[in-house]
């Protein structure tokens, strides 16, 4: 995993148990989901909320904002599926032109 991404997960899985959310959130691992820029992303599920540039320090600010539907105004957020808005100036890597 790059960017630090399997330490965030780390992160977001120590803080999802330390805030008793253990019911309500579960992490799963993908392989490379073309945002290299923003990485390390999540997505949001059922809401497909993508967030970017992820740190292991900031995990249990994200769930709260997360838990008080604020993450929409975050700096971390990237994306949301169904609007035109991408928090971003990378092209995904799927679209870039290769050489």
């Amino acid at each position: 995993m790059k960017k630090d991404a399997e330490e965030v997960t780390q992160a977001v899985r120590k803080c999802i148990k330390e805030m008793g959310l253990d019911d309500e959130y579960h992490t799963v691992r993908t392989k490379c989901i073309g945002r290299c820029d923003d990485a390390p992303v999540a997505m949001l599920a059922p809401n497909n909320v993508w967030l970017k540039l992820l740190v292991p320090d900031k995990c249990a600010e994200v769930l709260t904002e997360i838990e008080q539907e604020l993450v929409e105004q975050s700096p971390r957020f990237l994306y949301k599926m169904g609007t035109n808005f991408v928090n971003s100036d990378s092209i995904p890597t799927k679209q870039r032109r290769k050489n």
